[in-house]
């Protein structure tokens, strides 16, 4: 068998953080490892437990959820992170991947959705609220970086990643981050799909 997801929880309301422990401990290949119920408490437990993804609320005491994030991935890269909270707010959205978290949900999510988000942020896939995301679009500023809009603007043409790597000169595996991180900005279904949004929200223009 392999190895369960380590996870790690930091919320500051005690009984949220234990349905989540509890509800996700019932998934046969997730353990909770370490929880925690300030911001600035992440990083060491992250460091002492090792946990492979990090459940991270937004407020809390100590270092708001997004900087813990920002500490997080420079302290241990590996730990992917999830970013589950009660403010399903746009700029929370942008902010949060901008500090490098791999997905964001609301609290409200079904047990099941939860434990599938994790496992697709464990995969290295992002995960982001559909609903979320389309408001966040609505708020009009890209959430795109310069290298990801100069990305999805090259593949309007369509054309295969080593295509697309070789008219950028970079490497298929950055091409592919950057479609990843773009697909999961814009809340599109693929690749075809993010440029049509990010085209039809102006993104796309230089």
């Amino acid at each position: 068998m392999t190895e369960p997801i380590r996870l790690l929880l930091a919320d500051d309301q005690a009984l949220v953080r234990g349905a989540l422990a509890a509800l996700l401990s019932l998934e046969p290949d997730l353990t909770v490892v370490a929880e925690v119920s300030r911001g600035d408490e992440v990083v060491p437990a992250a460091l002492r437990t090792q946990p492979d993804v990090a459940l991270l609320d937004v407020e809390m005491p100590g270092m708001d959820g997004v900087a813990a994030a920002a500490a997080l991935r420079a302290a241990l890269p590996d730990c992917r992170v999830l970013v589950v909270t009660t403010f399903g707010r746009p700029g929370y959205l942008r902010r949060a991947m901008e500090a490098g978290a791999n997905g964001f949900v609301v609290k409200d999510t079904p047990a099941r959705q939860l434990a599938d988000a994790v496992r697709r942020v464990h995969a290295g896939l992002r995960v982001v609220d559909p609903t979320l995301a389309a408001e966040t679009l609505a708020t009009g500023s890209s959430p795109l970086t310069e290298r990801e809009t100069e990305v999805l603007r090259t593949a309007r043409g369509g054309g295969t990643v080593a295509e697309l790597a070789a008219t950028l000169h970079l490497s298929e595996g950055t091409v592919r981050n950057h479609l990843s991180s773009a697909i999961g900005k814009t809340g599109a279904r693929n690749r075809a799909d993010a440029v049509r949004l990010a085209e039809a929200n102006g993104w796309l223009l230089g």
